[in-house]
């Protein structure tokens, strides 16, 4: 993404979504842009959570979900913290979600085993509809 002014996303051949890095980043058309632009990828979410924002499927990045230990929208256990000194990378597991993946800033203290509650950032939500195109807000 850092060296390109435009990128063409392609899938077995079709062209996805053509558009600067940042476009693509923060603005995927669907499903397949949003999977696979972005390091982490983006965590996607279904059933009756997503459902409750209007869509079949919601995509919230890892950089764009709060972490807390006292309260959030979703509870779950950290599977792995990766601490990389700038950053740290939580892998949480979240009865009726699944692995979500979250990117704080810094050191966090959070280890293997501790339960945490997330709040993804709702001006950050991407929402899909059943064939994976985006919801236009």
């Amino acid at each position: 993404m850092t060296l390109a002014d435009k990128i063409v996303v392609l899938n077995a051949g079709q062209i996805e979504q053509v558009g600067s890095p940042l476009e693509l980043y923060e603005h995927p058309r669907n499903l397949f842009v949003a999977g696979f632009i972005g390091s982490p990828k983006m965590n996607f979410v279904t059933g009756a959570v997503a459902e409750k924002r209007g869509a079949a499927t919601i995509g919230v990045r890892p950089e764009h979900v709060a972490t807390s230990q006292t309260a959030g929208e979703w509870e779950g256990v950290v599977s792995v913290a990766e601490h990389v000194g700038s950053d740290t990378f939580l892998y949480v597991t979240v009865p009726e979600i699944g692995d979500v993946t979250v990117r704080a800033v810094g050191e966090l203290s959070l280890k293997p085993g501790e339960r945490v509650f997330l709040t993804p950032d709702s001006s950050h939500i991407h929402r899909f509809d059943r064939d994976g195109t985006v919801i236009v807000q």
